[in-house]
């Protein structure tokens, strides 16, 4: 029996997928929360084999969920489940942690496949994230936790800011920036900005932080 940890602030969407994981003869939900920081907590007590987890939540979004719940249980398995299909976001995810990636609006198998991969140890993407060749691999060896300031250059760089804009944001030199793009692209096996920018599914979208899209 699969143990899952349901985490999503919309009341009626956990109350779907507890109705929905709980049908299956192979998996249980034992435990849920509506925020980030008490998914957290929870789950460090109740230490389920998957943790299915919403992106954007108050409190502490999914992405540093995701980094918290990595540290403290390195033997669960983290889906995360969200209507962003950027691939920048994804690639943030894992990264952090996460072993599975599943779109809100796939079919609900979808994320059942997600569970039982990832519980398994394997790594789980949604279809629609793997077309055209995309690597969702990370370099050999260097698969090592992106820095929150590599995250937030990170994020600029997918909404479309240039280095010199993002230095002026963030309040850092432009070879502060191009350095910490090197090293995103090499945690993330990204090769360039080119690349980057050829892996975003729909587009720019919300910091996953500050997101109101589910």
């Amino acid at each position: 029996m699969i143990t899952v940890f349901l985490a999503d602030d919309h009341e009626t969407v956990r109350e779907g997928l507890r109705l929905l994981v709980n049908a299956q003869p192979d998996m249980t939900v034992i435990a849920e929360a509506g925020d980030g920081a008490t998914a957290v907590q929870r789950a460090c007590i109740s230490r389920p084999q998957v943790i299915v987890l919403d992106l954007a939540m108050p409190e502490m979004n999914g992405l540093s969920a995701a980094k918290a719940l990595r540290e403290s249980l390195p033997g669960s398995a983290i889906v995360t489940l969200t209507r962003h299909s950027d691939r920048a976001y994804a690639q943030q995810l894992f990264a952090a942690g996460a072993q599975g990636y599943v779109l809100k609006q796939s079919p609900s198998r979808e994320l059942l496949r997600a569970i039982r991969q990832t519980a398994a140890g394997e790594r789980y993407v949604d279809p629609a994230l793997r077309q055209d060749g995309w690597n969702w691999s990370p370099a050999p060896g260097r698969a090592g936790n992106i820095t929150s300031r590599e995250t937030d250059v990170l994020r600029l760089v997918a909404v479309g800011h240039s280095n010199k804009e993002i230095g002026a944001e963030l309040g850092i030199s432009v070879k502060t920036v191009e350095a910490n793009l090197s090293r995103v692209y090499t945690k993330l096996g990204i090769r360039s900005r080119v690349e980057l920018a050829s892996g975003l599914a729909n587009g720019p979208e919300p910091d996953p932080g500050r997101a109101t899209q589910r």
